[in-house]
Formats: structure tokens, C-alpha cells, sequence
């Protein structure tokens, strides 16, 4: 498939925050996935990591595999997203978290409605879709509820609100003005994206989900927070 002209590079975000185990792979596995011939900008913002992840980035920066933006210090995902969207240079940004959660063998099923129809503004990549993803039953509830609730709040019919994997047109992004700083980055970019009025194209991603052990932190203070942010933007009068 042949890209549309206006379309040449696609920018993935990767903030990271301990990550030491698991950024190298997710680096390689971004460059090493053909998105339909498009070319890849690669930003990661290391979050003031203290594991090692550090010195693994800056020898990946140093071989050419990647950007590098550090932190001063751990201020959460949101704020290292919104880092990282600063300096891409991409037609497209998707962002991608280093746990290998999801895999970057899904961006050309991601990024294809783009190609097909010039007007897509955003695509998320449902876990939802091909059925329950797994994990723990309460995380499991957690995102049902909260895509319930975005569905309820913003008369939308998304299946997946709380995935990491967001695809939008860059200038669409970056015309949000986003202000979140840790996990409420997610309701906040769906929030506004359907209070702009923009259609959310949803494909079938497979999911391999982690657990505490293995370093998830994610947990029901970031549920309330996301609960806050959509009730927030949906009352504001102007987004």
C-alpha cells in the first residue's frame, strides 16, 4: 500500500521511567517494524530513571537508534509524553509504552485508516475488540468502566478509552494543548479528540498484559484521576 503523499514519517513517542530490562527491545522492535514504507522518528523521554535505563539510552543515542530527551527528574507520563511531542517531526505520533505491553508489530494496522482515508484524524488500538485482553480482573473492570463512562459522558462508542496505543495526525495532537502530567494523559487525549469533534477509528490490537511483579504502577489513585479528567473537559466550556 502506498502511502498519500502529505504522509512520509511516522513519530513514536516512548516515555520511560525504570524501563532498564525491557528499552532496548522496545527500540529495536520499533525500528525494526516496515509501517508501509514509512519513515520512523524515534523520541524516548527517560522520566528521571535511577535503574540503569539511563546509561542503556544514552548508548542507543549514541548508535543513532533513537532521540534521547532526560528528564530532571520523574514527573510522570503525561509530562514526558508532552515532552516528547514537542520535538517530533512526523505527519503521524503514536505513542509507546516500554513495557512491551503491546507490540510495535501492530503500527501498519494502526497507521493503514490513514492511508486509506486522508481525513482520519485518530486511531486507537482497541485490546477490547477481539475480546477480553486479560490481566487482573479488577484492572479489566477499571478500563470497562472508564471507556463506559467516556462512552456516557461524550456519546461516543469506543470499546478501548485507557489504551496506550493513541495514533493521531501530529498537528491534531498538538493542537490539544494537553496539560496532564502522569496516567491521566489518556482520558485527557480522548476527551478532547471527541470534544473537537473528531472521529475515533478503533482497530483490534493484541495485548500481553503485566503484572506489579514485573513493575506495573499504575493504580486506583490514577483511576480517580482519569474519572476527574473526563468529567473536567467534558464541563469546560472550551477545550
Amino acid at each position: 500500500m502506498a502511502a498519500t503523499t502529505d504522509i512520509t514519517t511516522l513519530s513514536v513517542i516512548i516515555p520511560v521511567y525504570n524501563e532498564v530490562r525491557t528499552i532496548a527491545t522496545v527500540i529495536a522492535r520499533v525500528n525494526a517494524v516496515d509501517v508501509h514504507g514509512l519513515r520512523k522518528d524515534i523520541v524516548v523521554v527517560d522520566d528521571g530513571s535511577t535503574d540503569g535505563t539511563r546509561e542503556v539510552l544514552r548508548a542507543l543515542r549514541d548508535d543513532g537508534h533513537a532521540r534521547v530527551i532526560q528528564q530532571p527528574a520523574n514527573k510522570g507520563k503525561g509530562a514526558a509524553v508532552r515532552a516528547g511531542l514537542e520535538g517530533v517531526t512526523g505527519e503521524l505520533v503514536i505513542i509507546q509504552d516500554a513495557d512491551l505491553e503491546l507490540s510495535p508489530d501492530e503500527y501498519p494496522r494502526l497507521v493503514s485508516p490513514f492511508l486509506d482515508d486522508p481525513a482520519t484524524q485518530a486511531v486507537f488500538g482497541s485490546r477490547f475488540l477481539a475480546g477480553s485482553p486479560g490481566g487482573r480482573p479488577l484492572a479489566v473492570f477499571a478500563n470497562r468502566f472508564l471507556t463506559g463512562l467516556t462512552n456516557l459522558l461524550y456519546d461516543a462508542g469506543l470499546s478501548d478509552m485507557e489504551t496506550c496505543y493513541k495514533l493521531c495526525r501530529t498537528d491534531v495532537l498538538k493542537a490539544l494543548d494537553l496539560q496532564s502530567d502522569r496516567f491521566e494523559i489518556e482520558p485527557e487525549i480522548t476527551a478532547k479528540l471527541l470534544r473537537r469533534g473528531c472521529a475515533i477509528r478503533e482497530v483490534a490490537v493484541s495485548y500481553r498484559p503485566r503484572s506489579r511483579a514485573d513493575g506495573k504502577t499504575i493504580n486506583w489513585r490514577d483511576g480517580v484521576r482519569a474519572i476527574m479528567t473526563l468529567i473536567k473537559w467534558r464541563a469546560a466550556r472550551k477545550v
